[in-house]
């Protein structure tokens, strides 16, 4: 019926659902919820890395909140060969089948989920890549952390930077970037996360550990360890980069810039008895002094 066919087009329009009768449901049809992330089990290496992979050696900063992923993301990008965009969070782009026969027939060509996902993460980095010109891609998203095994498993010639900065400071920072949104003892818990995730990475995988305070004390000599590290010569203009779009607030936010100028030299360290005891541990870990007994 016509009123029937209005309705459902409303529906669609202001809320994405539609309804139909439970009878008329295709045959095989898988239901039309949101997919997720393929699960750890499905995760493998590329089968055949020429055909499956078209990014060579991407390169993936590994950093907690706040800890001046924004600042290096500047500075490599400033580099001729080095293409290092906004956060771009690919590891939540998922893959979902929406009936069993394009399962079916994806299974039958050797893809699983976490393949097709890995093969459209590899394609929208590596588009972006392109279209910058330059070599290699960065990519500096904090939440990669969480999934470093993944990343490492989709791109076995990724390399890795781990960027550290004291943790107090990272905490202190995490809370005044929202004051209203966490305490600051919510924020040293909340960053903490962060910062484990980095230090099981760190275990886990071969990489360049470069630390935020040596970067703005002396960045001539940081950016050159980073330019051996991923083989690409060394460029003055790294240290006086041009103005480039960055975001700190969550993407939409267009209009915060890093403008054109030079590293500056980061706030004074934490005293010991400045740091929160929840962050002892990863402050010795980190070679950082601690404080406490």
């Amino acid at each position: 019926m016509n009123w029937q066919r209005t309705v459902n087009e409303a529906l669609v329009k202001f809320t994405g659902f539609r309804i139909s009768r439970a009878d008329t449901v295709r045959a095989g049809a898988v239901p039309a919820v949101a997919p997720e992330t393929a699960g750890r089990d499905l995760v493998r290496p590329p089968a055949d890395p020429e055909a499956d992979r078209l990014l060579t050696a991407p390169v993936f900063i590994l950093s907690p909140v706040r800890s001046g992923s924004t600042l290096l993301r500047a500075v490599l990008g400033a580099h001729s060969m080095l293409h290092a965009p906004h956060e771009l969070h690919v590891r939540r782009l998922t893959v979902g089948f929406d009936t069993s026969l394009s399962r079916q027939a994806m299974e039958a060509l050797g893809h699983n989920q976490a393949d097709l996902e890995h093969l459209l993460w590899d394609r929208v980095l590596h588009r972006e890549l392109v279209r910058s010109g330059k070599s290699f891609i960065v990519d500096k998203t904090p939440a990669n952390a969480f999934a470093f095994q993944r990343i490492a498993t989709c791109w076995p010639d990724a390399r890795f930077v781990f960027l550290l900065r004291h943790p107090a400071s990272i905490a202190a920072s995490w809370h005044e970037a929202s004051p209203e949104k966490r305490t600051p003892e919510e924020a040293a818990a909340d960053a903490l996360r962060y910062m484990k995730a980095v230090q099981r990475a760190r275990t886990a995988l071969p990489g360049l550990t470069v630390r935020y305070e040596d970067l703005t004390a002396d960045p001539e000599a940081q950016t050159r360890r980073i330019c051996e590290f991923l083989a690409v010569p060394w460029e003055p203009g790294m240290l006086s980069y041009g103005e480039q779009a960055v975001i700190r607030k969550g993407l939409g936010d267009w209009k915060d810039k890093i403008r054109s100028g030079t590293v500056q030299q980061g706030r004074d360290l934490p005293g010991a008895d400045e740091v929160p005891e929840p962050l002892r541990a990863i402050c010795r870990s980190w070679g950082y002094p601690a404080g406490g007994s």
